[in-house]
């Protein structure tokens, strides 16, 4: 039951430059016109130069707020006692990428062995960029018949990043590189032997310094192996507003899911989309998420989906970036993914 003395003046959401059905719906106006007629502001953390209210993109401390983006900030929001939950999750396999110099005579996974391999080291409330490197070096590892202590790791410091490359706090960006500077000129320099890029601007990147691609963990058969910060994107609520205006979340959550339909019936423009939203190209938004991208809007409950997120808390909590483990499944509320139905005949065609 909604509580009609809860008082809601701004419904704030967290838009990242990542590939997200809510980056989309946000594109399309749906959430602006889902909401106007209530009279309440629409808000992006984005559009705030208060960086204490910023810092909500990693604890989730704001108050009538949703958060689809990557998964490191929300799980570690959730571990360190947040009240949020999941209301649906969205996968986009995404290009990761582990890449040498061509001369470094590293080949293949088990050429790792013995080499200096960078993790960035940023200064955030989480490093979800780091917790995805590490993660994605250590799947290489064990592709390879490896494990971390066959290697060196390398710390590489950098400003505090958020997703996609943006400097969440700091409003500012790095389309070029993408936010992997401090990788690269290690790389270049021979200071690290192997770099971890992802997305569509490490896949460009990866081709335009003419590097040698020991591995793309997005071409693992087994979904449990790609799973990083990308791979699923969880949606979340803060509990407050779930608690207390459970319409609220559910038409919101309406608007998101309505997008995977909408893709699928609008492949061109919904590449398009995830295009802008990624500060890239089309050419390369397919090279780095698939040709299928349009496909991969949907956002839902699946099991296989909360499995991985669970499989990713997992080692998230044993390399030490949480505080706390929680129970992943516990986290997830399906009961508004069970009432956009209620909602279905108001959403864009």
């Amino acid at each position: 039951m909604s509580n009609a003395d809860y008082k809601i003046d701004t419904i704030w959401y967290t838009r990242c430059p990542v590939p997200t059905p809510l980056g989309l719906a946000a594109q399309l106006g749906w959430i602006k016109a889902e909401f106007e007629p209530d009279g309440f502001a629409i808000r992006t953390l984005e559009e705030s130069s208060d960086l204490v209210l910023r810092e909500s993109y990693f604890d989730h401390h704001l108050s009538n707020s949703f958060r689809q983006g990557g998964n490191v900030p929300a799980i570690w929001a959730r571990a360190g006692g947040r009240a949020t939950r999941v209301l649906g999750l969205n996968w986009v396999d995404e290009s990761q990428l582990i890449v040498t110099l061509p001369d470094s005579g590293i080949k293949t996974p088990k050429d790792l062995r013995g080499r200096r391999l960078a993790l960035p080291k940023y200064n955030n409330l989480i490093d979800h960029r780091r917790a995805g490197a590490l993660r994605g070096f250590i799947v290489a590892l064990e592709l390879g018949g490896l494990t971390y202590k066959d290697v060196e790791f390398i710390d590489l410091c950098g400003a505090p990043f958020g997703d996609g490359g943006s400097t969440m706090l700091h409003g500012n960006r790095e389309p070029r590189s993408g936010g992997y500077t401090p990788e690269i000129y290690a790389l270049i320099r021979r200071e690290v032997d192997a770099i971890y890029l992802k997305g569509a601007h490490g896949a460009q990147l990866a081709r335009q310094l003419s590097t040698h691609v020991v591995t793309d963990i997005r071409n693992h058969p087994d979904p449990l192996v790609r799973t990083n910060n990308a791979a699923p994107r969880p949606l979340t609520v803060d509990q407050d507003l779930l608690d207390n205006r459970p319409d609220i979340a559910a038409r919101f959550l309406a608007r998101v899911v309505a997008v995977g339909r909408w893709a699928k019936a609008h492949p061109s423009e919904a590449v398009a989309y995830v295009a802008r939203e990624a500060h890239t190209t089309e050419a390369w938004a397919r090279h780095a998420y698939g040709n299928d991208l349009f496909r991969r809007m949907d956002t839902s409950l699946d099991d296989a989906a909360i499995a991985g997120l669970d499989a990713y808390k997992q080692f998230l909590f044993q390399w030490g970036f949480l505080k706390q483990d929680f129970d992943v499944w516990q986290w997830i509320d399906s009961e508004p993914m069970a009432n956009i139905h209620k909602y279905a005949g108001k959403q864009t065609a």
